[in-house]
């Protein structure tokens, strides 16, 4: 029987304007159906209720990537996680509103695709691994990784970052554009809403128009793709 007692691993609140969602599952900030399903709700917030917002992840840790009980579990099991995320991570390229993200730490595997669908990402200066592992664990990229790399990731990094599993610190992850800039590591979270409260201050019309203008071409490639890449995708053959 499953703990039903167990808070939920994402909670949101709003600070003057700006929709703050904290991911905190108090181990890893592994991305489930769960975790997915509450991040759709929380943009659906978002889009009713504020004017940008900041995604904030737990004191050393954004997240370690997809759910290991689920990619484990079976190739059926791994495609439709690994496919909703794929799905989640394109709504986040295309909300129309201001999207930062507060990396508190480790990101790999989907963290760190998350760091590549956010708008705007603040590292903290502490330890931190962020990258794209999926090389190292046997598993290959799915195309909208593949997408998001290309898009976000600097020209001189992506071979060493996309290919070849390269892991960064913070400040190697500025230079090899999973983040935007480093601050102090107990100031990441302020930093985070300070800087969403500022874009949210932004017009919202022609911020969503521009953002979406620069976006809407990769979202049209990858969505209508993404059951046929989960089709012919494995799973991964080690762990992280």
């Amino acid at each position: 029987m499953s703990d039903t007692s167990s808070p939920d691993p994402v909670s949101t609140s709003i600070d003057e304007g700006v929709l703050v969602v904290r991911l905190d599952d108090g181990k890893v900030n592994v991305v489930s159906h769960r975790v997915i399903e509450l991040l759709h709700a929380a943009l659906d917030d978002a889009a009713a209720s504020a004017s940008s917002v900041a995604i904030i992840g737990r004191e050393g840790k954004l997240s370690a990537g997809f759910d290991l009980t689920e990619m484990t579990a079976g190739i059926e099991r791994t495609q439709a996680l690994v496919g909703a995320g794929g799905r989640l991570l394109m709504r986040i390229y295309g909300h129309p509103q201001p999207v930062v993200l507060g990396v508190t730490g480790h990101a790999l595997a989907a963290g760190a695709l998350l760091t590549l669908a956010c708008d705007t990402r603040i590292g903290g200066d502490g330890p931190a691994k962020i990258g794209l592992n999926e090389t190292a664990i046997g598993m290959g990229l799915p195309h909208y990784a593949v997408e998001l790399a290309q898009a976000r990731i600097t020209p001189a990094h992506l071979v060493r970052a996309a290919v070849q599993a390269e892991i960064y610190d913070a400040p190697g992850a500025v230079e090899a554009g999973y983040l935007d800039r480093v601050v102090p590591a107990a100031d990441v979270a302020s930093a985070t809403i300070a800087e969403a409260r500022r874009l949210g201050e932004l017009p919202g019309r022609a911020y969503g128009h521009t953002k979406l203008a620069l976006h809407q071409a990769l979202i049209d490639r990858v969505v209508p793709r993404i059951d046929e890449d989960m089709r012919r995708m494995t799973a991964p053959t080690t762990s992280p």
